[in-house]
């Protein structure tokens, strides 16, 4: 498909009884269905050390394959979705340190944001931290955000969902991220933008 998007979907709990690993497969699902590729990006898998230096700070060919592997990656990505709970009104610290070790290679694309917590207020809190912290990562956050309540119950184990508001609310988010990664992939290839 022409019009398709590389599309990494960052989850960021590692928690041993997490459900939110049941939005991000969702959103994953969601956006296979419009012809896009999306590869979840999941801490529990990829286990980056805690920061001490980032991606860019280690000599060419020396950093470990994991980062190397994400990189490479996130430079081909044409836009990110970020899937967060909230901890304490803020974004879980695996999630915080899965981004923390890159930079450059967000740069010039746009963050969707999706939020989902056990009980009625989504985590919406998390995605307001979420915002600041995407900007100064470089990216641009659509003005929609995609909060997903009672996440255990709103959501199958694969990922699925009964209800109806559900997916519309979410392939409406979608449709307003495939304008903006769109809009800003044309940009960057306008600019010469390297990746």
């Amino acid at each position: 498909m022409a019009d398709a998007l590389l599309v990494p979907v960052i989850y960021g709990s590692v928690r041993t009884e997490r459900q939110g690993i049941r939005a991000a497969r969702f959103v994953v699902e969601r956006l296979k269905l419009r012809g896009h590729e999306p590869v979840l990006i999941d801490p529990l898998e990829k286990r980056l050390p805690m920061l001490d230096k980032m991606y860019k700070e280690f000599a060419a060919g020396t950093a470990p394959p994991v980062m190397a592997e994400l990189a490479e990656l996130y430079r081909r990505a044409d836009g990110f979705v970020i899937v967060s709970g909230e901890y304490n009104q803020g974004i879980p610290p695996a999630l915080k340190n899965l981004l923390d070790h890159y930079l450059e290679e967000y740069f010039w694309r746009p963050a969707g944001i999706v939020t989902y917590s056990g009980g009625r207020y989504s985590g919406v809190r998390a995605g307001v931290q979420l915002r600041t912290v995407l900007g100064e990562l470089g990216m641009v956050t659509i003005p929609s955000q995609c909060p997903y309540p009672t996440v255990g119950t709103t959501f199958a184990e694969d990922g699925s969902t009964k209800e109806e508001w559900i997916v519309r609310q979410t392939d409406e988010f979608i449709t307003e991220f495939e304008w903006y990664a769109h809009a800003l992939k044309a940009q960057r290839a306008a600019a010469g933008v390297p990746y």
